[in-house]
């Protein structure tokens, strides 16, 4: 009987040794102690969860303003209807602002995104290029109005994220012909 404890007793030492090896390799195969991982882990978590807030209070000022300040396109076309000087100015000034802001809280890695959209008429391939051509043309009047081109990218949405359902009418239509900028980390 006491050959079989002291078995027992050995190969419990052994294993509870091995163990212990196995986490030291491990540590050091990981470039330092497990602990000090999961908590850079924990605390990066915590750094997205507060950029995702952060986005989204951001993002519902982008949106606000770029509403009240929208430059309309003609149907069809990437064309900036009249009386759009005003209003992409006072937006790029918005988006200078958000940047300093950001910055200012030691906020770093984002960018401003104009999305353009169309309203539900034609094809949904063209229209996915008109939108993405209307971002283009925002974007670039931003450009000119002061806002860093390294800042600030373009994407096409076509119809697929309407304002307006149905757009039924040529008001909703319009409405759905628009761009919106918003701030991704």
């Amino acid at each position: 009987m006491k050959k079989i404890l002291l078995s027992a007793l050995l190969l419990s030492i052994t294993c509870a040794d091995a163990y212990a090896g196995l986490m030291d390799d491990l540590n050091k195969s990981a470039g330092g102690s497990l602990e000090a991982k999961a908590k850079d882990q924990a605390r990066e978590k915590a750094r997205a969860e507060g950029n995702k807030k952060l986005a989204a209070q951001v993002n519902k000022k982008l949106l606000a303003e770029g509403r009240k300040n929208q430059c309309s396109f003609k149907s069809g076309s990437d064309e900036l209807e009249a009386g759009c000087g005003k209003k992409s100015k006072k937006l790029a000034a918005i988006i200078i602002d958000v940047k300093k802001t950001l910055q200012s809280q030691g906020q770093t890695g984002f960018k401003f995104i104009v999305s353009g959209h169309t309203d539900s008429s034609g094809d949904a391939a063209k229209n996915k290029d008109l939108s993405a051509r209307r971002a283009q043309v925002m974007v670039k009047e931003l450009v000119a109005q002061g806002v860093s081109a390294d800042d600030i990218e373009s994407i096409g949405m076509g119809s697929e994220k309407m304002l307006v359902k149905p757009d039924d009418t040529p008001a909703k239509k319009a409405k759905n012909r628009r761009y919106e900028i918003q701030v991704r980390f």
